[in-house]
């Protein structure tokens, strides 16, 4: 057993301790549509829930983006109570299971989605912008402020679900401290720092990327209920926006608003996130004059790689000590990857392993009540990430998918992120996802599903020629399946949902084109 390896500071700032130091400040700490609070207003609105809040139990907030989304979290922290951050595109069963499974005792949501918890279940709830839920925040009156464990759990967040059942990850007050001021430190982040937060809130990015550090730094909180790529530069030069976080395609619907001479004439300093496509992120810093870091890093906490000057086009980057690609059958390292000359990967079965933190497992701080999965992510005494990678022979790295994301076409293990990335190249298609089909003869075959750029149809020659004129087109990349879909299906926080394509496979109304004879042909139903 690898001995686990911790680096966390011998006295850790809790997420409620930087949250109280906020009580004095009178400068403007949160802005929303057309109203703003000072960060003493922000702290005493807090402490209202925090009464309400009471102690003991889960607080389930079932709440859209908005001030109340906000009082509750940091009002929660302040009251030592987990918050539970429920993800409202769930909704019967589903809903019901995450609620009991997080042991909520309250729940807490506004209008518009309160009918979903009619009958769900027997437990007390607030509905907040009536009439009622004014009267108790009358009668609450401010609660005091007392110090908070650094161990006691600050939030349960749902992971997206794209592979399995939402499991609900353990931050605790100790680890989002940490979190706040290590963002803080690393982008350089004052008080004079515009934190604009359009990520939904139930989401880890939007608490942890925006959130947290403009708590650390007293900076100012631009809130939106929900993102606009038409609205976001207006607001960014309305509100003075200097730091920006995403998860997913934002970059890429911003980029495709109209762009005008003078969109570099904003304050925008940093655009913080993960997951856009590489030229998303270079043509994003090119356009807005600013400097966009996409790093990857799991909603767990304990790995991140992080993107370096010098770092080659479609690599994520480099690893932080301890974080290796293993192969899960032998628990070595796996070999650095080798390229022939045209870019190709020729040793993939080898190359490509598992993201693992062999020093990381102290700081993973466990699913809720879901010992299983805990115990799958946590194993030698380290943390499997579910994703796959390889490196090259300087030390960057490259995203290979899911660990479900192999595919083994005529006997060749071929990862699905590498061939999405080559058919992103060809100008027809916006959007890309690559998955295993099942075939009787070659165990699986590779189908692409796509969503055409505008006014771009599909034409099988142009994309058979696109294909040919690829030099590190795999032997045996080339789809057998494109499926012209009007837009991939997505979790909220627009990760692509591949276990529904995987399951339609071949039966679908879309338009399907099929590899046969050099071409691609329609098939027919």
């Amino acid at each position: 057993m690898t001995e686990l390896a911790d680096d966390r500071p011998a006295r850790e700032t809790t997420f409620a301790e930087l949250v109280a130091a906020r009580a004095d400040d009178d400068r403007i700490g949160l802005c929303f549509e057309d109203s703003s609070w000072t960060w003493r207003e922000v702290v005493a609105e807090c402490r209202l829930r925090t009464a309400l809040a009471g102690s003991g139990g889960h607080v389930g907030l079932f709440l859209e983006n908005g001030p109340e989304h906000l009082f509750w979290l940091l009002g929660l922290a302040l009251a030592g109570v987990p918050a539970v951050e429920l993800n409202p595109t769930r909704r019967g069963a589903e809903l019901a299971r995450d609620v009991t499974h997080t042991d909520c005792r309250l729940l807490v949501t506004e209008p518009s989605r309160a009918e979903a918890l009619d009958g769900l279940t027997d437990l007390p709830s607030m509905t907040v912008g009536t009439a009622a839920y004014a009267d108790l925040l009358d009668e609450a009156g401010p609660a005091e402020i007392a110090p908070v464990d650094p161990k006691t759990i600050f939030s349960l967040v749902f992971t997206s679900g794209t592979t399995s059942a939402p499991k609900a990850v353990i931050c605790t007050q100790g680890r989002l401290g940490r979190i706040a001021v290590q963002q803080r430190d690393r982008r350089a982040l004052t008080r004079d720092d515009v934190f604009y937060v359009v990520m939904p809130m139930f989401h880890s990015n939007a608490l942890m990327a925006g959130i947290a550090p403009a708590v650390a730094t007293g900076g100012r909180i631009v809130l939106r209920r929900k993102f606009s790529a038409s609205g976001f530069l207006p607001d960014v030069r309305r509100h003075g926006v200097t730091f920006f976080n995403y998860v997913g395609k934002p970059l890429s619907y911003i980029l495709a608003t109209t762009e005008k001479p003078d969109d570099a004439d904003n304050p925008l300093r940093i655009a913080f996130g993960n997951e856009a496509a590489e030229p998303d992120i270079h043509e994003f810093a090119r356009r807005f004059g600013c400097t966009v870091i996409d790093s990857y890093g799991s909603s767990e906490g304990e790995i991140r790689l992080n993107r370096v000057p010098g770092t080659p086009p479609g690599s994520l980057g480099v690893a932080e000590p301890g974080t290796l690609v293993i192969d899960p059958d032998t628990l070595r390292e796996c070999p650095p990857a080798k390229f022939d000359e045209n870019g190709a990967l020729l040793n993939a079965d080898e190359a490509i392993g598992e993201i693992v933190d062999t020093m990381g497992a102290a700081k993973f701080e466990g699913y809720y009540n879901n010992p299983e999965a805990t115990a799958k992510r946590v194993r030698n005494g380290w943390t499997w990430s579910g994703d796959l990678a390889y490196r090259d022979a300087d030390g960057y790295w490259y995203f290979a998918g899911r660990t479900d994301d192999w595919l083994r076409v005529d006997g060749e293990n071929i990862a699905a992120a590498p061939v999405e990335r080559l058919l992103s190249r060809y100008d027809q298609f916006a959007d890309v996802a690559v998955y295993a089909v099942p075939d009787e003869h070659v165990g699986d075959q590779i189908m692409a599903a796509v969503t055409l750029s505008p006014d771009q149809a599909f034409d099988a020659a142009s994309f058979v020629t696109f294909l040919k004129a690829q030099p590190d087109l795999g032997t045996k990349w080339t789809p057998r399946y494109i499926r012209l879909m009007d837009a991939l299906p997505r979790t909220p926080t627009n990760k692509v949902l591949k276990r529904p394509l995987r399951a339609e496979a071949r039966d679908t109304t879309d338009p399907l084109y099929e590899h046969r004879n050099g071409t691609y042909e329609l098939r027919t139903p």
